[in-house]
């Protein structure tokens, strides 16, 4: 400690204009006045400070500065106040009174602020305001500015203003040099067409380009991204997500899920892959479509939804598969279509084709559009283009009765089962022909030119064939045996999804990436830390030991233990979720 005192500097003063005494109001002090050649000039280790009055106690070195005060730290950092006190013992200076510090990137602005030479640290507690040009205007109740590494540490009702958005949040660490902002805590970014929340987060405000984590959402013309993290670019209005990712059209009552998610806002089009699923969410039973990849894309006003590779869809009362599905939301038709060059390359293997499966009726054929009225909730109709063919159980054997032919049009009824099905040209027909009592009749084989088939929920309760007809009726014993099947049968129950779940049960395991690149928050060291409270304790005892009648100057302005704000405390003030914000003109 001896060496320390001996080596440290006393505060020096390079220029004053008057020198008086005033032993009652200022004992042992020097009262120190400008004239008009210039301010008093005070030097300390490194700091000039300029004033127009000053009471310099000597053995304290202890100076008290008013009038226009100027604290200059080598080229970088320049403070102006009214009042200031410095210490030369503490290295502590306090200012009041329309303080401003200016650093090369940013201009701080408060009413009162501690500034701890050793630390080289500035800290206010009672309200202050930053601004940078590029970045905007930074208000909170709490700030710390570490000059070492340019950083800020808003804490308490920080916000920062930009002529682009408005950001929120209860704590958010800056760097001056280059403008990149941390969030902490709940934190909102609001701009004209969307609002970002999340409760940890990055923002480069040169470039308008965020990273969230935490409960991170994006709301923006009736859609809300939700991930584990997303990437948000304000220049290119681009968006995207990793890992449990949610995003809600509130326009058209639709929802799609996976894990891996590009929004583009200016496209109007959202592409997700990884456990892709797309939700028509509906009243009284959603529609649940399952590919590799989806694409939503279009106005809300005109939305269509397409899925690729290995597509399953399931409703309580229908699903189906197919390489792909088109859906329009706008005109209820949902196309499902299958790729010829994914065909099997075996000449005698049945051809993939879409399919369909209503209550107990199984549907295939090259291309299948099935027409429904989404505001009504209702299925209208279904067309199966080329090679279409029907099968349905017999209700009591193990036979099949089926139906194929060039094209098959399906009516439904209002609970959405098939009540009519016409089968138009080169239709043949295998039917198990029962009475009211269920009792087998025969099995009948026919061709036509068309056939007519209605239903009574799972049952086939009229068969119609139209011109050219060619048909047998055989009792059971005699229908031969390597004929209950036509060609093409392709009876594929075992593929069909009875749940959601099953829509995912042929999918490979899931591996999810770790999300990082923001840590969590680490507590600071506090600005009033035990190393200042006993610089200022050495000070006050060394100035006892010279009979100074005020010995507490170094530390007066040191706030209480009770009064000293904790910014380690966990960030628990809430910030409202976000609403999905009106479509801007």
């Amino acid at each position: 400690m001896q060496l320390h005192a001996q080596q440290q500097k006393r505060i020096e003063i390079e220029y004053s204009g008057f020198l008086s005494y005033d032993e009652v109001k200022y004992p042992d002090a020097k009262v120190l006045t400008r004239d008009d050649s210039g301010q008093i000039h005070i030097i300390h280790e490194g700091i000039n400070m300029w004033c127009d009055q000053a009471i310099h106690y000597g053995k304290e070195d202890f100076i008290e500065a008013y009038g226009h005060v100027k604290m200059k730290q080598g080229d970088t950092i320049n403070m102006d106040a009214k009042y200031v006190e410095y210490s030369g013992k503490t290295k502590l200076a306090f200012a009041s009174g329309d303080v401003v510090l200016t650093e090369p990137s940013s201009v701080l602005k408060t009413d009162t602020l501690y500034f701890d030479r050793t630390k080289q640290q500035a800290f206010y507690k009672s309200g202050g305001t930053v601004v940078r040009d590029s970045s905007g205007t930074i208000t909170s109740r709490i700030g710390r500015y570490y000059m070492d590494i340019q950083k800020y540490q808003f804490v308490k009702d920080v916000k920062l203003v930009n002529p682009q958005y408005v950001l929120e949040t209860e704590q958010l660490d800056y760097y001056t040099e280059n403008a990149l902002a941390y969030m902490y805590g709940p934190s909102t970014i609001t701009g004209d067409a969307s609002k970002i929340y999340c409760e940890r987060g990055f923002y480069d405000t040169t470039n308008d380009i965020g990273y969230f984590i935490k409960n991170s959402r994006i709301d923006y013309d009736n859609r809300t991204i939700k991930g584990d993290s997303l990437y948000f670019n304000r220049n290119t209005s681009f968006a995207s997500a990793t890992n449990n990712i949610t995003v809600i059209d509130t326009l058209n009552s639709s929802v799609i899920k996976g894990h891996y998610a590009e929004v583009y806002r200016e496209k109007d089009s959202v592409f997700i892959t990884k456990r892709a699923l797309a939700i028509s969410v509906q009243e009284k039973d959603s529609l649940y479509i399952h590919g590799d990849t989806l694409m939503v894309t279009g106005k809300p006003e005109h939305r269509i939804t397409r899925a690729f590779r290995n597509v399953k869809m399931y409703k309580s009362d229908m699903s189906g598969k197919a390489d792909s599905i088109h859906v329009d939301q706008s005109s209820g038709l949902t196309q499902l279509i299958n790729l010829s060059r994914l065909a099997p390359k075996d000449n005698f293997a049945v051809k993939r084709r879409p399919i369909i499966w209503n209550v107990g009726s199984q549907m295939t054929g090259d291309t299948i559009h099935i027409k429904s009225n989404a505001k009504e909730e209702k299925l209208d109709s279904l067309i199966v283009f080329d090679n279409a063919f029907i099968i349905s159980k017999d209700t009591v054997g193990s036979g099949f009765n089926q139906i194929s032919g060039l094209r098959l049009y399906g009516l439904f009824n209002e609970q959405n089962q098939l009540r009519q099905v016409d089968i138009i040209r080169n239709a043949e027909s295998i039917y198990y022909a029962r009475n009211e009592k269920q009792e087998l009749i025969g099995i009948e084989k026919s061709k036509s030119a068309s056939i007519s088939m209605f239903f009574d929920g799972n049952e086939i309760v009229e068969l119609r064939k139209i011109t050219e007809v060619d048909g047998t009726l055989y009792p059971e014993s005699k229908y031969p045996a390597n004929a209950k099947k036509l060609r093409g049968f392709d009876w594929r129950e075992d593929e069909r999804p009875l749940s959601v779940e099953d829509l995912f049960k042929d999918d490979p395991p899931l591996n999810l990436p770790v999300i990082k690149g923001l840590e969590p928050y680490i507590p600071q060291d506090e600005f009033f830390d035990e190393a200042l409270i006993e610089r200022a304790e050495s000070a006050e005892e060394s100035n006892k030991s010279k009979n100074v009648q005020d010995p507490a100057k170094a530390s007066r302005h040191l706030p209480t233990q009770d009064s000293i704000p904790n910014l380690n405390t966990p960030l628990k003030t809430p910030i409202k979720q976000p609403v999905s914000p009106k479509k801007t003109p």
